[in-house]
């Protein structure tokens, strides 16, 4: 099958916590950034980073959620976070969970896919829903235009709850929840990162050498840094000063989602799969990145692209 020469938007994505219709009334810059993830694969990480970048300090005047408004959820109304993107003066960097192809792509709009090694990205995603506030899912109820669901609940035991995710990878389900679907989210990217407003970039990446990724971006955003600026950025960008920062710096602070916003930012870890998944989560876990994903995609979800490279 011959790959399209550009993004075309061709799905409706509608899911208990977002819906892809909510961005049909943006109205785009021509120096806009859109950060586009699947759910626990850097999002959060990502905008401080571009905040850094952006703003050039380490303190910021509100919330990064507000510097950085996620046009999908439905914590609040969409005339709400649109009338908040057309009043921001400076540059903007915003959030999304939809693929791809759920987005009115732009060849003016930078984009930043991030990636994490699937495995990882649902050890976080577990987390995710354990700190959510049963009373959060009225909220999103509330902001929905068609019909609404609630999300799966999750099973008790670990990895069977892996199995019935990993397995649901490209579904056609209805239900199905594409925003933490890592490989069909990251794939919609994948087939047209060789676009010069696309960028990929890779969790693990970032752990190994954050200087050197957010440089990376940088670059890739055009923006300039006096290197006497770097450390103090860098310093920033840290785990560790996020988490000590949540009450500022996790998602939707405001809207009441969480249980501990501090919980927001748990481990941050790599490879803790590796002492939970089983002998026959890894077989099914490899079938479906085989069957599912082109073999250098997959590489890279599992290494990121400096260990790949």
């Amino acid at each position: 099958m011959s790959k399209q020469a550009a993004p075309v938007k061709n799905r409706v994505y509608n899911e208990f916590v977002m819906e892809s219709g909510r961005w049909d009334n943006f109205k785009p810059r021509q120096d806009d950034i859109i950060i586009a993830t699947p759910a626990k694969c850097g999002t959060t990480w990502t905008q401080m980073i571009c905040a850094l970048l952006i703003f050039q300090k380490t303190e910021f005047d509100k919330p990064l959620t507000e510097c950085s408004p996620w046009v999908d959820v439905l914590t609040t109304s969409t005339d709400k976070v649109l009338n908040q993107l057309e009043q921001q003066a400076h540059r903007r960097f915003i959030k999304t969970h939809t693929p791809l192809d759920g987005l009115n792509y732009n060849s003016q709009t930078k984009y930043i896919c991030v990636g994490r090694d699937p495995r990882d990205a649902f050890l976080s995603l577990k987390n995710h829903v354990e700190n959510m506030r049963p009373e959060a899912l009225e909220t999103l109820q509330k902001h929905a235009t068609g019909e609404w669901h609630p999300p799966q609940p999750p099973l008790e035991d670990q990895c069977e709850w892996f199995r019935r995710w990993m397995a649901s990878s490209f579904s056609e389900q209805p239900g199905h929840d594409f925003h933490t679907d890592v490989l069909y989210y990251v794939n919609s990217f994948w087939q047209f990162k060789d676009l010069s407003n696309i960028l990929m970039v890779h969790y693990s990446d970032l752990k190994v050498d954050l200087e050197g990724e957010m440089k990376r971006i940088a670059d890739f955003l055009q923006i300039k840094v006096a290197d006497e600026l770097w450390p103090e950025l860098v310093a920033a960008a840290t785990f560790e000063n996020m988490k000590g920062k949540a009450d500022r710096l996790a998602p939707q602070v405001g809207d009441g989602i969480w249980k501990d916003p501090n919980q927001f930012f748990n481990k941050g870890e790599s490879g803790q799969w590796r002492d939970i998944l089983g002998t026959q989560e890894l077989a099914l876990y490899n079938q479906v990145m085989s069957e599912k994903i082109e073999p250098e995609l997959a590489t890279w979800l599992e290494k990121g692209r400096l260990a790949s490279s």
